[in-house]
């Protein structure tokens, strides 16, 4: 499953149309809706978990850029830092879409971040702090201090 959580901002004349239903019943995604702020004839705005093929998000998002609806990806990113991490393997068990498992064959923890959603629970649940979060140019660690961003 393809999950990603993006923010759009729709114009006045889409207020009054059921947009969301039409992504969810003819491009078979499943919605969250994090945050909505829709008014009639007013410009609105939703943040939205989307999660389906990738194919068929891909569909609605082209769907939604149609209807003149600006779209942006929440740039949500976590990291692992490999020195700290000892590999007690604690993360795997609130990762929610396996972005971190454990190989069997010799107990190592993988990190996929192409499957990592953002969710941040592998951050809060890291004895060792080895797993960091972005919302954007800066990294934040669970004890809320800054670093500049690393491109990996």
């Amino acid at each position: 499953m393809y999950t990603r959580i993006y923010y759009f901002r729709f114009p006045k004349d889409t207020s009054d149309q059921p947009v969301i239903y039409h992504v969810i019943k003819k491009h078979d995604v499943e919605v969250n809706i994090l945050r909505a702020d829709i008014l009639p004839q007013r410009e609105g705005v939703m943040i939205l978990e989307l999660r389906g093929t990738k194919v068929n998000v891909k569909h609605a998002l082209s769907y939604l850029e149609g209807l003149g609806v600006s779209i942006e990806r929440l740039a949500t990113r976590v990291r692992r830092d490999d020195e700290r991490c000892f590999q007690c393997g604690a993360c795997t068990g609130v990762c929610p879409v396996a972005s971190l498992s454990i190989r069997r064959e010799d107990m190592r923890v993988l990190f996929d971040p192409d499957k990592c959603t953002g969710c941040g629970q592998c951050v809060l649940i890291c004895p060792v702090r080895a797993m960091e979060m972005s919302l954007g140019r800066e990294w934040f660690d669970p004890e809320g201090s800054r670093t500049p961003s690393i491109s990996r």
